[in-house]
């Protein structure tokens, strides 16, 4: 146990000089970022890098400790750029990317597209962000919406992005990548299924009941329950909706949302039919407008990344080191480029905040392609 207790202090008396030692590094470090700025000279000299860390990895004696103080000092070079990044933003600060921060989003006298039809879950998300009063339009695709705002027809197109259930609307995360339009708010919008039929009906009269196939699914159990009835898919559960109030048949019901229900004048004849309660999918508010409101909390950005080993770690680093709490990541191929990747990266923050400012800098200097997609 002696033996134990040395090698410990010993350990100990090691630690101490390394941090003393590295934090005179850093402050070496801190000069050549003031000669940096002076001159113009960009923080991530990669070859600089790379030559230092082959001298370094020549120095150990064996295989194992080479690859360990690759790894530490990959670390410490890491660290050492995102204190540059910092002194680098508090001489030359950068104003917000390009966004203009407001005061609030004018939900008022606008004009809103979606893709589906009226009742449909989109309609919903229309409804509930800008109030049921606000001028809107339906379109046939989520591309459509896009280049509506794009026209001028519309001041913002509601899409969805995620659902808790299914995961991902993919198409839609590479149309913020093929459009330069910012999202400007989001809205959750639970997926409350129900079944609905003509005024008066009852289920005993029912035989055949239409919907989408993912709500179809959704509420199997109740499906099942009532496995006398003829169950067929239908392009959208809204359009099923509108299916049932047109023909006006007793013995049909559709599975959509109580938006349908009240669009196409339906009686809700079962309600919370659906077998996961924490359903839910999130919406995107996007405008061509580059701007965010001063009170915004999330940031989108998407970037790619080179095939070397660590890439993405090193680029999150700077979202974890500057203290921001990363919400998602998600990752869509590069078209074009086959087994490349652009990453979807959402986390916590404002424009405004050094904290962000500092994140974006490194990230702007270390990755390929980033885009903001937005403060909201």
């Amino acid at each position: 146990m002696e033996d134990l207790q040395t090698l410990r202090k010993e350990i100990d008396e090691i630690d101490k000089s390394l941090v003393a030692l590295f934090e005179k590094r850093m402050t070496v470090a801190e000069q050549i970022a003031a000669y940096k700025i002076q001159i113009g000279k960009p923080v991530f000299d990669k070859d600089r890098e790379q030559e230092k860390l082959t001298a370094l990895g020549a120095m150990t004696h064996n295989d194992f400790n080479r690859c360990g103080i690759l790894q530490l000092y990959e670390q410490i070079m890491s660290i050492s750029r995102k204190r540059q990044y910092q002194l680098l933003q508090k001489h030359n600060p950068i104003q917000d990317w390009g966004f203009t921060p407001i005061d609030f989003l004018k939900t008022e006298g606008v004009t809103v597209v979606y893709q589906g039809v009226e009742g449909a879950y989109s309609h919903g998300a229309v409804q509930t962000f800008f109030g049921s009063q606000v001028s809107s339009f339906h379109v046939d695709t989520w591309k459509h919406a896009m280049e509506a705002i794009q026209k001028g027809d519309a001041h913002y197109a509601v899409l969805p992005i995620e659902n808790s259930t299914a995961g991902i609307v993919q198409d839609n995360y590479d149309l913020l990548a093929a459009y330069n339009h910012v999202i400007v708010g989001e809205q959750l919008i639970p997926c409350k299924h129900v079944l609905m039929g003509l005024p008066g009906t009852d289920l005993s009269q029912i035989q055949h009941v239409y919907s989408h196939p993912q709500a179809l699914m959704q509420c199997a159990d109740f499906l099942e329950s009532h496995n006398q009835w003829n169950i067929h898919e239908y392009a959208n559960t809204a359009m099923a909706a509108q299916k049932i109030a047109e023909e006006k048949d007793p013995a049909q019901a559709a599975i959509a949302s109580p938006y349908a229900a009240r669009q196409f004048g339906l009686e809700i004849l079962a309600e919370k039919i659906y077998s996961n309660p924490g359903n839910s999918t999130r919406f995107i508010i996007v405008s061509k407008d580059k701007v965010y409101c001063k009170n915004a909390k999330k940031i989108s950005v998407s970037f790619e990344l080179p095939h070397t080993s660590g890439s993405l770690y090193h680029s999150l680093s700077h979202i974890i080191y500057n203290g921001l709490n990363m919400t998602s990541i998600e990752s869509r191929p590069v078209l074009d480029k086959n087994w490349e990747y652009r990453f979807f990266v959402e986390f916590e923050g404002n424009l405004m905040e050094s904290s962000v400012k500092n994140a974006l800098c490194g990230l702007e200097a270390e990755v390929q392609n980033l885009r903001i997609h937005g403060n909201y």
